[in-house]
């Protein structure tokens, strides 16, 4: 063959590369038809904490959080499904914020086939929230890694998410109807 020709054929076989990685692999199909959504566990979406002592009014509260988004991104691995978690946290200041770090505790839980917790943990959102600065949002990402022998296992795993309250605070919530 001669320059020429090369020179010919590369446009033609540059731009069938280019529309054969154009396309989704199985690996993307399978990624997305077996991710994981996060849920939100009832009850803990939101969570109103109290300072403490005795007073349980609207004045006695340090902070309000709510979880105000929950999703997933997928990628397939040799045996293992990595999952990206994005949470996003808001928080505002009550009338009996202490100023500084704010510390909302939540958690996120992988369940098996049979319901049971094969992975947890718990973790914070921190904030700086004061009387000046009484509202604040925190995008929470975490990677997750789940094993697999069969991609069909994959199907069984679900992800629960939530803010974590004390049982005090979860009463109150179930009390208000959250």
């Amino acid at each position: 063959m001669t320059l020429n020709m090369y020179l010919r054929i590369a446009p033609v076989a540059l731009a069938t590369l280019l529309l054969a990685a154009c396309g989704g692999s199985k690996d993307d199909d399978a990624s997305t038809a077996y991710c994981p959504v996060p849920f939100t566990v009832q009850s803990a979406g939101r969570l109103t904490h109290f300072k403490d002592g005795p007073g349980r009014d609207p004045r006695d509260v340090e902070y309000e959080a709510a979880l105000n988004g929950v999703g997933s991104k997928c990628t397939l691995r040799r045996n293992q499904m990595e999952v990206n978690v994005l949470m996003r946290v808001a928080v505002s200041a009550g009338p009996s914020v202490v100023p500084g770090q704010t510390r909302v505790p939540y958690f996120v839980r992988v369940l098996g086939p049979s319901g049971q917790v094969v992975q947890g943990q718990d973790f914070t959102a921190d904030f700086k929230l004061s009387g000046s600065n009484p509202r604040g949002q925190s995008q929470e990402d975490l990677v997750l890694n789940l094993p697999f022998s069969q991609i069909s296992e994959l199907g069984g795993y679900r992800i629960a998410v939530g803010l974590k309250p004390s049982r005090e605070e979860l009463d109150y919530n179930r009390q208000m109807g959250r």
